[in-house]
Parts: structure tokens; sequence; C-alpha cells
């Protein structure tokens, strides 16, 4: 290929010898290759908007488009017959550092993918993860937002959030209400057991079926436990709890039967034990 006129006489001549086929082949490859990343990009959007969030569809269709053109462009100077190991080596050491370095982001990124298709929970949910109880908040690429009971936000990396049993509060169309109420041992039990479930019967929020259950147990020298067992509809839970609880309780005391308040140990220096 002819030198270029260059300043003071001088020229700058063309390292490489290029015939003209293989530079529109490579213009054709890396015009193919804008346009099917831009194809690939557009498709994966659309596909991923409509099963998960932005955050995560724009992720994804990014990585997808810079890759489609990297590989053009790697596939377009291959055709020059420009040595293209340089760039392959150099970008499996960029790859290997940036994996190292963000392995943590990473992680939560994939983890927060996984969320999104297998959907075990959704904004708005009472969700329980380990120690951690409260609202569904906010769901994003790498973390997850929960409002606690106690009104307090709790961020958790969506790899920890995927690795840990969650326990989703609202799943089914109704759950168990359960109470121990220990009773004196000069009380009748059978009369405690049927106000308890006589007050359970009375109640709208406490569902016929399944059948409510209230028997005696943990029987000993200091009284027993009646134990309460009914079910209530998931979103009324809560206020069934908390009300049922206190009508119980009433009516066992109105009714002269002794609540037993819960007993503790207490060690003393000079190693006697007192209750």
């Amino acid at each position: 290929m002819a030198g270029l006129p260059g300043l003071g006489g001088a020229s700058l001549s063309w390292p490489l010898s290029v015939s003209l086929d293989q530079l529109l082949t490579a213009i054709l490859i890396l015009a193919v290759g804008i346009v099917a990343a831009l194809l690939v990009r557009g498709r994966v959007y659309i596909y991923l908007s409509k099963r998960t969030s932005r955050d995560i569809s724009v992720a994804i269709s990014r990585i997808l488009f810079y890759t489609i053109l990297f590989l053009a462009g790697v596939a377009a100077l291959a055709q020059l017959g420009i040595d293209v190991s340089v760039f392959l080596v150099a970008g499996g050491i960029v790859g290997i550092a940036l994996g190292i370095a963000s392995q943590t982001v990473a992680s939560n990124l994939i983890a927060g993918v996984f969320l999104y298709l297998e959907r075990p929970f959704k904004v708005g949910d009472p969700v329980i993860v380990g120690s951690i109880g409260g609202v569904v908040y906010d769901i994003s690429i790498l973390s997850s937002k929960i409002l606690k009971w106690d009104g307090v936000m709790a961020r958790i990396p969506n790899e920890a959030l995927f690795k840990s049993n969650v326990d989703v509060l609202n799943k089914s169309l109704a759950r168990r209400v359960e109470y121990r109420i220990p009773v004196k041992e000069t009380s009748d039990y059978s009369k405690a057991a049927e106000i308890a479930l006589n007050a359970i019967q009375e109640e709208p929020l406490a569902l016929a079926e399944p059948e409510p259950q209230v028997f005696v147990d943990n029987i000993s020298e200091r009284g027993a436990e009646i134990v309460i067992r009914f079910w209530a509809p998931s979103d009324q839970w809560f206020n069934a709890k908390i009300k049922m609880l206190s009508i119980i309780v009433r009516r066992l005391l109105d009714a002269g039967i002794e609540i037993t308040p819960p007993q503790r140990l207490v060690s003393l220096k000079d190693g006697q034990a007192k209750t």
C-alpha cells in the first residue's frame, strides 16, 4: 500500500498488507456484530423486564451487548491480519482481576437473578429471615430490604438471603395460632380446657376448619399447661393471636382458674438455689 504524505516530506506506511476484500469483510463483521448486539440487548431486556426488575434487565442486557461487541471487534481485527491473542490474553487477565475484586458483587448479582427467577416472595410479603422478621420493602440487583416489625430497615445481601431459610408468612390462606397457658395444680384442668375451647368457637376470626384443639400437657407438681391451637386467616393472624389470648386469659381468671407465672431459677453465691 502506498505511503501517505506526512509532515516535512516524510511518509507514513501502513504496517499491514490488507486487501480490499479483507477490509470490507472486517467492516461487514463489525456491522453485523453491532446489529446483533443491539437486537440481543433489546430482545433480552423486553423478555426480562416482564419477569424481573429493571435493574436486573438492564444489567444482563448490557453485559450481553458489550460481550457481542467485543467478540465482533476481535473477529474484525483477526480478519485484518492483526494478532488478537494479545487482546484475548489481556482480556483474560482483566477478567480474572475483576473476578477476584468483584467476587462478592458477582455472587450477590447471581443470587439476585435466581431470586427473581424463583420468586419465593415479593414486595409486601411478611417474612422471617433468620433472626430478622418484617415486610419485604425492596428487592434490588445486589441486596434486598426488609422493614422490620419495629420499623427499622434491614438490608440483606442477596447471596446471604439466597442461602438462608426464609419463612413467608402469607403463602397459605390460613395460619395456626398456638398458646401454652400454665395453670396451678389446684385448678380444674378440664374446666380450663372447656373455657378456652368455647372462647375459640365463639370468635369469628377463628376458623372452624381445621378444627381447633385444646388439651392438657406437661402435668407436674406445679400444675399443667393448657395447650390451645386454632387456625386464622393469614391476613388476620396477628390480630387473632393478640385478641384471643386476652379473651381466653380473662375468662380463665373470671372462672377462678389460677394462671401460674413463669418460674425462674436464681443461683446465689452460697450455692443455694432460689425460685
